[in-house]
């Protein structure tokens, strides 16, 4: 069995118990080591093998995992945050398939959740936005033409941008040409959760000044829209006039049953 292990947002204890516990029964782990936290690794066996999948290609993370399983040992791959976002889990899954080798996912904290920790802000807010995009930039790995930063930003939902730090005046660019005003409240996060950790609030228009001013080049989220800074209704499940499943209204005649 090969277990693909979220190791959450970046802090060493933000991983989950069942995540750890992979760890701690791993004879073989395989890490993202430019991205995941190294002291995650502290509770590993003192003889299992660590493999740095950053200096690795897929052939040869497969490699390992085959013969790993064929060994009979228990091998972990440890990607950052939730392995289901920017992971490229699937062309792993899909080659140990082929191999007939099973295997299972262990969810983690997404560093867009580390984020909105590190903001103090809830991307979902009554009467402001009901909705998170999360998305990236067209880089070297291209974006579907109808997924385009300037199409989802006609909705003026929440936004929650990966892997686009070092493309901040063109992402700047794309969200006001798709509806966003300049002056929407946005934020830079770096590294979420790390003890490094950086939070930069800004505008969209001074997004790149700002990176640039703080230096940070990588390893950051962008956060955009006005959950940042908007006044919000107050939620109704809590509302004393709103009957729920579970509770019935103190006053009015507010029903949602």
């Amino acid at each position: 069995m090969i277990v693909f292990v979220g190791a959450g947002p970046g802090a060493w204890d933000l991983i989950t118990v069942r995540g750890q516990n992979y760890l701690r029964e791993a004879d073989i782990i395989i890490y993202a080591g430019s991205l995941v936290n190294p002291k995650l690794l502290d509770v590993k066996k003192e003889d299992c093998v660590v493999y740095n999948s950053a200096l690795m290609t897929l052939e040869e993370i497969i490699y390992v995992m085959v013969a790993g399983e064929r060994e009979r040992k228990e091998v972990v791959r440890l990607h950052t945050g939730d392995p289901c976002l920017y992971g490229a889990i699937q062309e792993q899954m899909d080659a140990l398939e082929q191999e007939g080798i099973p295997y299972e996912i262990c969810p983690g904290v997404s560093s867009f959740c580390g984020a909105a920790s590190a903001l103090e802000t809830e991307y979902t807010l009554p009467g402001i936005s009901q909705s998170v995009v999360i998305t990236r930039m067209a880089g070297r790995t291209p974006v579907p033409k109808r997924e385009s930063i300037q199409s989802f930003a006609a909705h003026r939902a929440t936004m929650v941008i990966f892997l686009s730090t070092g493309m901040l005046a063109e992402l700047a660019e794309e969200l006001t040409a798709g509806g966003y005003p300049g002056d929407t409240p946005a934020a830079i996060v770096y590294k979420a959760t790390w003890p490094e950790e950086k939070v930069c609030r800004c505008t969209i228009d001074s997004l790149a000044t700002t990176a640039e001013k703080e230096k940070i080049t990588k390893t950051a989220l962008i956060i955009v829209g006005r959950v940042l800074d908007s006044e919000y209704q107050r939620s109704e499940l809590y509302n004393p006039d709103f009957t729920t499943e579970y509770r019935r209204a103190s006053r009015g005649v507010k029903d949602n049953e």
